[in-house]
């Protein structure tokens, strides 16, 4: 059996990214235990099941089913740092946080969380736009009739393992298709389009990444059927921007509400006064109040 490890900087809670991974039944995309998580991952033409566990100040990666390159390890171990934002150095926001009414009791109870992103630009703006206007339980219950019905899988032991769409295969379907999985007429049309445009080239991670947050930002934006949530939802998910700031969430401001006890949610402008405390982390502190909204799961 194939196997290595990944440093991680500390502070690194590999419980606490369990629990985040864990906080919807409807998941299709990993399966968690209460010490390991198992995720399919395309690799080339090859679908290679990967199996993380805490070792210290390390992710233990396991290949129990395959054997796989040296080039296929290192892919594997850029999507899992990237998937779990492994290379940040979090004692920075843990000094910003500290002295932050809000942040301060989260960053005690919670240290050591990651900001667990996508490392795939057509999954990141697919599950933005699937989860606009609608309750997060049905944006999974969307997602995983989405992944079943096109994407990949393998079953192992008795159970299916699957992979998120390519986007190759969604720019050939026509809205209706998504229609009957209960995407909404513009949903469908924008998903269609954006695995279009990156299925021709007109839009790349890649090239994006040699950008700066703001143009990167401008260029989502340029994206029909997404607004400013959405491109700020995708620099902190996609692109790992620790400051990018989703200002508009209501989850966040269910979240500020929640830890502040007050009768009313926060208007914009209170968020923003927030926010000006975490310059450079507002990504963090934003992802951080979300995780205060699903308990111990």
């Amino acid at each position: 059996m194939t196997e290595m490890l990944l440093a991680v900087q500390q502070p690194f809670d590999f419980q606490e990214c369990l629990v985040f991974l864990s906080r919807s039944e409807q998941e299709v995309l990993h399966v968690t235990t209460p010490d390991m998580v198992r995720k399919l991952m395309r690799i080339g033409e090859r679908l290679i099941l990967i199996e993380l566990r805490e070792e210290v100040n390390h992710i233990h990666v396991r290949f129990p089913f395959d054997e796989v390159s040296e080039t296929e390890k290192e892919h594997v171990a850029r999507e899992v740092r990237n998937w779990l934002d492994l290379e940040r150095d979090l004692k920075p926001f843990e000094t910003m946080g500290a002295k932050d009414e809000l942040l301060a009791p989260l960053i005690e109870t919670h240290r050591g969380l990651r900001m667990i992103g996508f490392p795939d630009l057509f999954e990141a703006l697919t599950w933005a736009i699937i989860g606009q206007q609608i309750t997060l339980s049905f944006a999974y219950t969307i997602k995983r009739r989405f992944v079943e019905r096109y994407g990949d899988h393998r079953v192992i032991e008795g159970r299916a393992y699957w992979t998120f769409p390519r986007a190759e295969r969604i720019a050939l379907l026509e809205p209706e298709e998504l229609r009957e999985l209960q995407f909404s007429r513009r949903k469908a049309e924008y998903v269609i389009d954006i695995a279009r445009e990156i299925t021709n080239g007109d839009l790349s991670k890649t090239a994006l990444q040699s950008h700066s947050s703001a143009d990167i930002r401008q260029r989502l934006l340029a994206i029909r059927g997404v607004g400013a949530w959405t491109a700020d939802y995708v620099l902190m998910k996609c692109f790992q921007d620790a400051s990018a700031f989703p200002i508009a969430d209501v989850g966040l401001h269910q979240a500020i509400q929640h830890q502040l006890g007050t009768a009313k949610k926060p208007t914009i402008e209170e968020v923003k006064r927030y926010g000006e405390s975490w310059q450079g982390f507002e990504g963090y502190a934003t992802f951080y109040l979300w995780r205060s909204l699903y308990g111990n799961v």
